[in-house]
C-alpha cells in the first residue's frame, strides 16, 4: 500500500507570523511547506517587540528543544529583562514607580528583541529553497483536483501554484483574510482604528542613557511610564547596543482630521509638545521628545486591530498571526499570540494523515485559538486606555488608583497550560474527524 503523499501547505507572508508556523510545520514528515513574501526581502517593520516570559514558553513549543528558543532569542541580540517598571510620567508625583513586573531568575525572565533580528534567526533554520521573495499574492481561487479540495495561487509575476492548504501570514490587512471573509462582509471585519498612535526611535545605548538618565539604566529594565492621555516606554536591545524609545496617545482621529484608513502622519514638534504638555516638567518627556525628533522623517503611526472576527479558516485555508488577530500593543502580547498559533497548528497537523483531514485540523484551531485572541485584543484596548489615564475608573493621577487598576491584567494570559492547551486542541480535532 502506498504511503499517503505529502500535505503541500503554502504559507503567504514571511514575517513572524508565517516563520512561526514555518518552524513548527517544516519539521513533519508528512507536510511539505512553501513560504511567499511579498516583498523583495524578507523583513520586519518596526523597531523592538517584547516577549513575555508566556511568549518565550510558547516559542520553546514551536522549536524542537526548550533551550533552542532562548538560543534564538540570544543569537538575534534579545536582551532579558529584570522587569517591566511602571512609573508615573506626569503629574505632582510624577516619578513615582507604580509596580514593578518581572522575574526572579535567569529563567524567569522576559525580553527585548529586535523585529528584524527576530525574524532573521526564525528564518535561519529554514531552507533557503522554501523561501520565495517577490511574491505578491493576487488571487486565491478553491478548485477541486483528484477529489481532494485545492486551493490555486496565483502572484504578481504570473506565476500560480496549486496546494492542499494555504494560510495566511500576510498581515493586518491581510489578502487571505479579505477572501476568507468573503461571504461575512469582509469590510466589516477589516482592520479598524485601536485608539491611539504611536511612534518609535532607536537610539545608541549610551546616547539613550545620557539623555533620559543613567538612573534608569543600573539594571536592564523595561520602563513603561503612565499618564495624561499619553504614554512612554524605553527597553534595551540589540546586545545592549541600543534603546528602543516609544511614545503612545489616545487618537482623536475626529479632531485631527485623519481620514478612514490613514495610518500615518508626520511627526512634529508641535504634536509632541501638544501631546505631553502635561508631562513637559516630569522625568522623561523632554528628553524622550528630543530622542524622537533626531531621526529622519519621523512619523506617527496609528495602532489598528481587528475588533471582531467571525472565523480563522474557510475549508482549506487559514489565518495566522496578526491577519488573524491583530490587536494594540497594549497587553505585550502580539507575538506570543504568534507563536500559539504556530504551537497549536503544529501540535494538530502531528495528529493527521492525510489531506482530506486538513479541515478538521482548521475546525479545531479555530475553536481553541480565536475566544483567547480575541480575549487580548479587548483586554489590550482596555489596557492601553489605564496607561494613558482615560479609564473610566482613574479619576486622578495617584500610583496607588493606576497599580490597583493594573492588578490581575496579565493573569490570563500567564494562566495557562500549553501542554494542556494542547491536547485540549487534539480533543476537538479527534471531534472532528470523528464526524
Amino acid at each position: 500500500m502506498a504511503a499517503p503523499r505529502q500535505i503541500r501547505i503554502a504559507i503567504i507572508g514571511g514575517g513572524i507570523g508565517g516563520a512561526s508556523l514555518a518552524n513548527a510545520l517544516m519539521r513533519i514528515p508528512k507536510i511539505h511547506i512553501d513560504i511567499y513574501e511579498a516583498g523583495p526581502t524578507f523583513s520586519e517593520r518596526g523597531a523592538a517587540v517584547g516577549l513575555s516570559l508566556n511568549a518565550i514558553w510558547a516559542l520553546e513549543h514551536v522549536l524542537p528543544n526548550k533551550e533552542d528558543a532562548r538560543r534564538l532569542l540570544a543569537a538575534a541580540g534579545g536582551v532579558p529583562m529584570n522587569s517591566t517598571r511602571i512609573m508615573l510620567g506626569c503629574g505632582p508625583q510624577a516619578g513615582t514607580m507604580i509596580a514593578d513586573l518581572g522575574g526572579t531568575g535567569d529563567d524567569d525572565q522576559g525580553g527585548i528583541v529586535h523585529r528584524g533580528s527576530l525574524l532573521r534567526e526564525l528564518l535561519a533554520p529554514i531552507p533557503s529553497e522554501l523561501l520565495h521573495a517577490n511574491k505578491k499574492l493576487v488571487e486565491i481561487q478553491e478548485i477541486e483536483l483528484d477529489g481532494h479540495p485545492q486551493v490555486q495561487v496565483t502572484f504578481g509575476d504570473g506565476t500560480t501554484d496549486i496546494f492542499d492548504a494555504v494560510f495566511g501570514a500576510d498581515g493586518v490587512h491581510s489578502m487571505v483574510r479579505r477572501f476568507v471573509l468573503q461571504d461575512l462582509d469582509p469590510q466589516k471585519y477589516a482592520a479598524s482604528p485601536g485608539g491611539f498612535w504611536d511612534c518609535r526611535v532607536l537610539v545608541p545605548y549610551n546616547q539613550a542613557r545620557d539623555a533620559i538618565g543613567p538612573q534608569h539604566f543600573e539594571q536592564d529594565r523595561q520602563y513603561a511610564w503612565c499618564g495624561d492621555g499619553a504614554f512612554i516606554m524605553h527597553d534595551i536591545l540589540e546586545s545592549r547596543t541600543m534603546v528602543q524609545c516609544v511614545i503612545s496617545a489616545v487618537e482623536g482621529r475626529a479632531a485631527e482630521g485623519l481620514p478612514d484608513g490613514c495610518r500615518k502622519r508626520p511627526l512634529t514638534r508641535e504634536l509632541l509638545s501638544k501631546t505631553l504638555h502635561t508631562w513637559l516638567d516630569g522625568p522623561v518627556a523632554k528628553a524622550v521628545i528630543e530622542l524622537m525628533l533626531n531621526q529622519p522623517k519621523p512619523q506617527a503611526y496609528s495602532q489598528f486591530e481587528h475588533k471582531s472576527t467571525p472565523t480563522y479558516y474557510r475549508n482549506n485555508i487559514c489565518l495566522v498571526g496578526d491577519a488573524a488577530h491583530s490587536t494594540t500593543p497594549w497587553q505585550g502580547a502580539g507575538a506570543g499570540q504568534a507563536f500559539e498559533d504556530a504551537m497549536i497548528l503544529g501540535a494538530l497537523f502531528r495528529e493527521i494523515d492525510s489531506v482530506d483531514q486538513v479541515m478538521a485540523v482548521f475546525k479545531a484551531y479555530d475553536q481553541v485559538r480565536r475566544p483567547r485572541c480575541q480575549q487580548v485584543i479587548d483586554s489590550s484596548r482596555g489596557m492601553g486606555l489605564t496607561f494613558c489615564a482615560k479609564d473610566a475608573e482613574l479619576a486622578i493621577l495617584d500610583p496607588a488608583a493606576f497599580k490597583a487598576r493594573l492588578s490581575g491584567r496579565w493573569d490570563f494570559i500567564f494562566a495557562i497550560d500549553f501542554d494542556q492547551y494542547k491536547q485540549d486542541a487534539k480533543e476537538k480535532l479527534a471531534d472532528e474527524l470523528a464526524r
